[in-house]
């Protein structure tokens, strides 16, 4: 990489700098295995890793069989890396009960689990070396009977134990075993539970089901925290309460048997969810990982620092570019935030950011990364699974929304520091371009991605092409990829997607529920009688309900139930099917920076110091155009490229100038600080031109320059003065 200049007044930030991504910043309940532990969790990871790399590539498996694997080895490895809780800095003083007390229990617990993997792996036994199909039924029976009761036992175990960063509990590795249990049942059974599951499910297969559900939720809580959890509890709750509810909610209820069941199919976690999570997912975040252990993601951050961090307000331009380049492969904003976030907060501080101002910008920022093409963090490639819309079209469509984002945002931060009158970061402190420049071909693996996607290789094989050139392109760096460095990123891969794996597979089963129910549909018509009213105030009310089921939700997660509750009655109100996913995914992502519950902004709050509560209400202001573009597009189809190139090239403009009146109306800053009668006319200017039709445009154009010319007249008076 390109050397680093810096004094010794600024050996904080060069250090930063120079520590690069590659690092994953750890959540606080991760384990730090060492020895045999540690040895046993690479192995996990990396075969986690290489098998999906494989069956997407080389050996294809039936796609039930590989979902269930795919969850399955998420549970192990989750459970193994993942403690239940935060570690106590008092050893001994952390759990509810003294581990020695609970220790019996949790030996039980692993001790019926192993039961059940015993049962379940005597029935296979049979069937390959006595070819019978169905063994007894006492092996199911009993199998899942002691399966329900150590997965059960083993969870309250663990939630009461203190957890031990060093080590893996033994209620921990009972929740793993149980997870590879669950497997073995569902793929015995493959072709049984195709047929008969929701339908007319044995008393195993809802034993069996409910495990695999409360399994998926305790890793979801562990690695996403409550609010998901919540969520997806109050779906299950609904799937039993229809009859006792009201209006458009109510149902004709369902059994324990049919919901659990109907849930761990294609219908649920099974489904479009858990079939991102297994192919896209964690292809581009091994993609990210590569880049990460090769240290070509620092490049991409060091160009960013090249390009604009001598512009005033520097650090928080540099926030925007890279932060946006890296969210689009990192899959989460909050993780996102972490991981860019713990450089360029501090560096926009040293500059004089408020801390709530700069951490509201790294999470305006790396909540965009999540719309960013080509990769968009994977909510893309859970809309091309809905909706049957090829990847590359929704890329493309996702060209001005993305562009309309990061142009408000860089206005935003640009007004402020003029307003505030910042500098930038001094030359010394800064990487050279010169230098950096002589390495551009670091940039062959997104340019390997683009220019596969549209040449119209596979969104798989263009993935993989990509990875490919990340490992060989690291090879004309000082941090070449051998072995050890293509074993440490596949590790590093599955370190960062298991989150994923558990919040897709969560989301699964709340999307299980809506199909089960019907709730989607119900809600459909509520639109439609809304419409009746008022078009625009539908819209509203979606956009509401996008954004409340978003909160506290990771952002595939978000869009996932979003999509399957909101999305069917836009398409009902006539909204074509690409406009409908795009404005529900855009709120869905822009909940993790919507007060109260933003996860972005509560990451960047704890980094830069400031309160929660106020960093997600100035990151709100600062992605503000975000709140407005879904409603652009949908008054105005060719900002998703739906329309002739003068339309299209009519509405970027426009558009686009309103994006910049918008944020000098909110920022109150233009050539100049704004008086009371520019900044609402600077508004007024903003909305017309958002709006999208020639007259509206026309208006907006006369009130923005009106207020220009103004300026600049009041600050030649003042020059000539």
């Amino acid at each position: 990489m390109a050397d680093i200049k810096g004094t010794s007044d600024d050996v904080r930030a060069v250090d930063m700098l120079a520590r690069g991504l590659e690092d994953e910043p750890a959540a606080s309940n991760q384990r730090n295995l060492k020895g045999a532990l540690g040895m046993l969790l690479i192995i996990l990871c990396v075969t986690y890793t290489a098998f999906h790399l494989m069956v997407l590539n080389v050996t294809p498996l039936e796609t039930w069989t590989f979902r269930i694997v795919h969850i399955a080895g998420g549970l192990v490895i989750g459970f193994t890396l993942i403690a239940t809780g935060t570690f106590s800095p008092s050893p001994g003083r952390g759990g509810l009960w003294p581990n020695l007390v609970l220790k019996p229990f949790a030996f039980a617990a692993l001790g019926l689990v192993l039961y059940a993997l015993g049962s379940f792996a005597y029935a296979w036994w049979l069937r390959e070396q006595t070819g019978l199909i169905n063994p007894p039924p006492w092996v199911w029976q009993w199998g899942a009977w002691s399966l329900v009761g150590g997965s059960g036992l083993a969870m309250l175990v663990a939630w009461l134990e203190e957890p031990e960063a060093d080590r893996v509990g033994i209620a921990d590795w009972a929740l793993a075993g149980a997870g590879v249990a669950v497997a073995l049942y569902l793929v015995f059974n493959l072709g049984a539970l195709q047929f008969r599951a929701g339908v007319m499910p044995t008393r195993p297969d809802f034993w069996v089901s409910l495990v695999g559900c409360a399994l998926i939720l305790e890793l979801t809580r562990r690695v996403a925290g409550m609010p998901l959890v919540i969520i997806a509890a109050v779906f299950i709750l609904y799937g039993f309460v229809g009859p006792h509810l009201p209006g458009f909610l109510a149902h004709r209820g369902y059994s324990f048997e049919r919901l659990f069941t109907y849930i761990y199919t294609d219908n649920g976690i099974l489904g479009p969810t858990t079939a991102v999570s297994s192919t896209y997912i964690i292809l581009f975040i091994t993609f990210g990982a590569f880049l990460q252990a090769s240290k070509v993601g620092d490049y991409f951050v060091s160009v960013a620092f090249a390009a604009a961090g001598r512009a005033r307000g520097g650090p928080a331009k540099v926030a925007i570019f890279g932060s946006g380049l890296m969210g689009m492969i990192n899959g989460t904003s909050a993780g996102n935030v972490v991981a860019t976030g713990s450089l360029t907060i501090p560096l926009m501080k040293k500059v004089g950011y408020q801390g709530k101002s700069a951490g509201a910008i790294e999470a305006a920022a790396s909540s965009g990364g999540q719309i960013m093409p080509p990769v968009m963090g994977a909510g893309a490639f859970i809309m091309a699974e809905v909706t049957g819309i090829p990847y590359q079209e929704i890329a493309f469509a996702a060209l001005i929304p993305a562009f309309l984002y990061f142009v408000s945002v860089y206005f935003m931060v640009d007004f402020e520091a003029a307003k505030t009158g910042m500098r930038g970061l001094r030359e010394d402190e800064l990487p050279v371009l010169r230098e950096l420049a002589k390495q551009v071909y670091l940039f062959a693996p997104i340019l390997m991605l683009i220019v596969a996607l549209f040449l119209g290789y596979s969104v798989i094989r263009a993935g993989t092409y990509a990875l490919i050139a990340a490992a060989v392109v690291s090879w004309l760096t000082p941090h070449a990829l051998g072995p050890r460095g293509i074993v440490r990123a596949l590790e590093l891969s599955a370190h960062m997607v298991i989150p994923l794996v558990a919040v897709c597979a969560c989301a699964g089963i709340i999307v299980g529920v809506i199909g089960l129910t019907g709730v989607g549909l119900r809600f459909s018509s509520l639109l439609l009688a809304l419409a009746e009213q008022s078009q625009l105030l539908a819209m509203i009310f979606a956009m509401g309900i996008s954004i409340l089921l978003g909160m506290g939700m990771p952002t595939t997660a978000a869009y996932a139930v979003a999509a399957s509750v909101v999305a069917p009655g836009l398409i009902q109100l006539g909204v074509p099917v690409l406009t409908a996913h795009f404005f529900v995914f855009y709120f869905a992502v822009m909940s993790a920076i919507t007060p109260p519950v933003a996860l972005a902004a509560y990451a960047a709050a704890g980094i830069s110091g400031s309160k929660p509560m106020a960093t997600s209400v100035a990151a709100f202001k600062v992605g503000l155009a975000a709140f407005i573009v879904p409603f652009m597009f949908f008054y105005s189809p060719a900002l998703l490229m739906q329309g002739s190139a003068l339309q299209v090239l009519q509405v970027l403009l426009t558009a686009g100038l309103g994006v910049y009146f918008l944020a000098a109306a909110v920022q109150g800053w233009l050539l100049a600080r704004l008086n009371l009668v520019e900044r609402p006319l600077v508004l007024v200017a903003a909305l017309s031109m958002i709006a999208g039709g020639w007259m509206t445009d026309l208006v907006g154009l006369g009130l923005g320059a009106l207020v220009v010319l103004n300026q600049r007249r009041l600050r030649a008076q003042v020059t000539t003065a």
